[in-house]
């Protein structure tokens, strides 16, 4: 097996293989796997006429991405022997798990994490807000316009990227607990995504009131019927700008598709709660794959 860096030079490359993925997984695009690899300590390799994910940190591969994935199941499994770990698949989803039993009966068995599950909603639902149950998002974007009557919305250009690049350094400072290790890793990819946006094929656009920009987010088409967004930042002491920025982004990139994902929460009770108060129409479950005790 041949594991190679994900570059920028890799992306004609893998692009031919994410039009088979199954999956809404934030996961399935080549900005996130891309943005997240040095984190994470990703890489990826090509076998049986497949994509295959393997992240260090986890000490796990992906289920592969191709027209016929099964095939490269039984090289996954003499690798992961090979090399002495235990066979462990991440991110799998419950009709990736039914293709794996359906082939191998009884052979594996998956745990499925709720911190790594992804929100999806509804794109007329983010973009229109309707309906009792958002009716405290719609309370906060009028006080958002009654505050800041000159608030507008743009895309991000070379001309005001650098603006987002400060806004965020200055984010950083001022959220509680900016100084922990995770959230400075999470800046560094979100200057490293505003910077190379346009080559990683990233949509990018921005909120400003007061002449500042107080928020942005970025993200990317995820198959024929979902949109993903990858990162959303606004200062969160401005009443109104999370929703503000969250609606304007999809009701500006994402308007053709039927679905908005917006990642997982990585079980922090706040981030949590914060995605459930949109009414996801679905928690995309997520797990992980392992071998039944007596086929290891």
């Amino acid at each position: 097996m041949e594991w190679k860096e994900i570059t920028l030079a890799q992306k004609q490359v893998m692009e031919q293989f994410y039009q088979y993925r199954i999956s809404k997984g934030c996961e399935q695009s080549f900005g996130n796997n891309y943005l997240w690899s040095d984190i994470y300590r990703t890489k990826v390799g090509f076998m049986a006429d497949c994509m295959v994910f393997r992240t260090e940190k986890t000490k796990s591969v992906s289920f592969p991405i191709g027209e016929k994935p099964l095939q490269a199941i039984p090289l996954l499994r003499e690798y992961m022997k090979e090399i002495g770990e235990p066979f462990r698949m991440g991110l799998v989803i419950p009709e990736q798990f039914a293709m794996l039993e359906k082939a191998y009966p009884g052979e594996f068995q998956i745990e499925y994490r709720r911190h790594e599950a992804d929100y999806i909603y509804r794109t007329e639902s983010l973009m229109t807000l309707a309906g009792k149950k958002l009716h405290a998002k719609r309370n906060h974007i009028n006080r958002f316009r009654e505050n800041n009557p000159d608030w507008c919305f743009e895309v991000i250009t070379e001309e005001n990227v650098e603006e987002c690049i400060e806004m965020v350094k200055v984010w950083l400072e001022t959220t509680p607990g900016g100084n922990a290790e995770d959230k400075r890793e999470e800046v560094d990819v979100t200057i490293r995504a505003l910077r190379e946006r346009e080559i990683i094929g990233l949509d990018a656009g921005l909120l400003r009131a007061g002449g500042k920009v107080i928020a942005f987010s970025l993200g990317e088409p995820l198959g024929n019927d979902t949109y993903v967004v990858h990162i959303e930042k606004a200062f969160g002491d401005i009443q109104g700008a999370y929703p503000m920025i969250n609606r304007e982004f999809a009701s500006y990139f994402a308007k053709d598709y039927l679905y908005i994902n917006r990642e997982e929460d990585l079980g922090e009770e706040g981030l949590r709660k914060a995605k459930l108060s949109y009414y996801p129409e679905m928690i995309y479950e997520k797990g992980l794959v392992t071998l039944v005790e007596n086929n290891k």
